[in-house]
């Protein structure tokens, strides 16, 4: 088989070759140059952002220079509260917790149907109000500190004068237990929620019933006073939250949005939201200008009973049968704190409140006890 004639190899140019018209020296110059221009540590600090390989995209911007640490604004730490002392003395649920507005003393009411005074300074125990019905369900103080309302399981409202520590009046309106109480901005109004699904007002200083609210479907389990005086929230098993209107202007509103049984509602110090909390384990935020949802914070992972604003609005505490309390930002919703652990309460807990000044928060339980809680640097 004739083989097939084998292509001559074609030589490579030589450089060297005068035939060849090529001038290396042009181009040697000019890198050696462009090393000179870099300087003696450029070299060392050429990146792949700065040279890269053939076909790949070249960054030729200029990084952003780090500020000094000094410039660097460091992040606001969130409020922390740190356990103080239990205060032991009830032999059954502690209820309700009200704190006189100088922060000085705590009023407890229990299912060991008695009242009891403490000294938050001390932490020790001032004096022992006894209510001979049944349990107290709700104490409130008023504005000027003198005077004390509790409801009470025997379907009566009591008032009490802090001062002589003395059973003022009895009255008697509600046809079943009394499970909340408030007292008006102005110290001249009390009002009283009941599962006989009503709401009722009363002149403080006469005892006078003065108008009663019906729109519930099942237990009012919760009340609360707008910081103006002019609305009154209540929170009932029907699920919803009723808004009442006191001062003219404004039409009642029904707030839907839990999914059960309504037990807490509180407003913020600048009346502009209402918290609510539920046996559904949530919290919601209302917007008290439009009556929308404003968030709804995460689930507690049992029923909230309690909930309060710290006197600057930033901080909502709310307290669960999941045995804690917890702490949110009102501002984005995150939660700050869980207050729990080997210092808190080994049962439900059952009230929350925050001194006048902020710096400390008291707690109530079904393990029989109150705790502390003092803000850290305080």
């Amino acid at each position: 088989m004739t083989q097939p004639p084998k292509k001559k190899k074609r030589p490579m140019p030589n450089p060297r070759n005068s035939n060849i018209k090529c001038n290396w020296r042009p181009f040697l110059i000019a890198g050696c140059l462009a090393v000179l221009a870099w300087g003696p540590t450029a070299t060392g600090n050429i990146g792949r952002s700065q040279i890269s390989a053939v076909g790949e995209a070249t960054d030729t911007s200029t990084p952003t220079p780090t500020p000094p640490a000094s410039q660097t604004p460091a992040p606001t730490a969130p409020k922390k509260y740190i356990f103080s002392k239990t205060l032991s003395g009830h032999s059954s649920w502690v209820n309700t917790i009200a704190i006189s507005p100088d922060g000085k003393m705590l009023v407890s009411g229990s299912r060991d149907r008695t009242i009891r005074l403490w000294n938050l300074e001390t932490g020790s125990e001032i004096t022992t109000l006894f209510q001979d019905a049944r349990e107290v369900r709700s104490v409130a103080i008023s504005p000027d500190g003198k005077t004390l309302a509790s409801g009470s399981g025997d379907e009566t409202i009591k008032v009490w004068n802090l001062e002589t520590r003395e059973l003022v009046r009895t009255v008697k309106g509600h046809s079943y237990s009394v499970r909340a109480v408030a007292i008006s901005p102005d110290g001249r109004t009390l009002a009283s929620a009941s599962p006989d699904r009503t709401v009722k007002l009363w002149n403080l200083e006469t005892a006078t019933e003065e108008r009663t609210f019906r729109g519930h479907d099942s237990y009012v389990w919760s009340v609360a006073f707008s910081p103006d005086g002019k609305t009154l929230a209540s929170g009932s098993y029907d699920r919803t939250v009723r808004i009442w209107n006191l001062g003219g202007g404004r039409k009642n509103r029904v707030l839907q949005g839990h999914s059960q049984a309504v037990l807490a509602v509180t407003f913020s110090p600048d009346g502009q939201t209402l918290a609510s909390g539920s046996t559904d384990g949530s919290i919601k935020l209302w917007n008290m200008d439009t009556g929308t949802q404003q968030s709804t914070l995460a689930r507690h992972f049992q029923w909230v009973s309690s909930l309060a604003f710290s006197p600057d609005g930033q901080i909502l505490a709310s307290a669960s049968a999941d045995n804690t309390i917890k702490l949110w930002n009102t501002s984005n919703g995150a939660a700050i704190d869980t207050l729990t652990g080997e210092n808190g309460h080994t049962a439900p807990v059952t009230c929350v409140a925050f001194t006048a000044d902020g710096k400390t928060l008291i707690s109530g339980s079904a393990d029989n006890t109150i705790k502390i809680w003092r803000l850290e640097g305080s």
